[in-house]
């Protein structure tokens, strides 16, 4: 489905009932937005490095749940873009971070220097 006005009414009354605690609500939205945010993720990705290992329906998949989980109060289609947006970028700096921290030995156990004094004391 493509986005555009006509669908803009229907969005935000899904996201009014959302915001009020109807989750069927959530499997409604999805349909109605998921090319804009596959769009935006696409978008995104033209910015990563090219050996990422994560994929644009992956970041689009991650966003979502993160937006229908957090029951904030998502005005219209607009502002619920511009927080797809902005969840987008959370998970693409989350996931450089963990990247980064791995490469720098982010998985290697870390020892107390008080630890190895005491085990070459003994």
């Amino acid at each position: 489905m493509t986005g555009g006005t006509d669908t803009s009414g229907e969005v935000t009354r899904l996201l009014g009932e959302l915001g009020r605690g109807q989750q069927e609500a959530v499997n409604a939205l999805l349909p109605l937005v998921y090319d804009e945010l596959h769009r935006l993720a696409r978008a995104y990705f033209r910015r990563e490095r090219s050996e990422h290992t994560l994929q644009p329906t992956a970041l689009v998949h991650e966003a979502y749940l993160r937006l229908v989980d957090q029951r904030a109060s998502i005005e219209n289609r607009g502002h619920f873009l511009a927080l797809a947006a902005t969840q987008m970028r959370r998970i693409l700096m989350d996931y450089a971070r963990k990247h980064h921290a791995a490469r720098r030995g982010g998985e290697d156990q870390r020892v107390l220097l008080e630890d190895s004094l005491a085990i070459s004391q003994e």
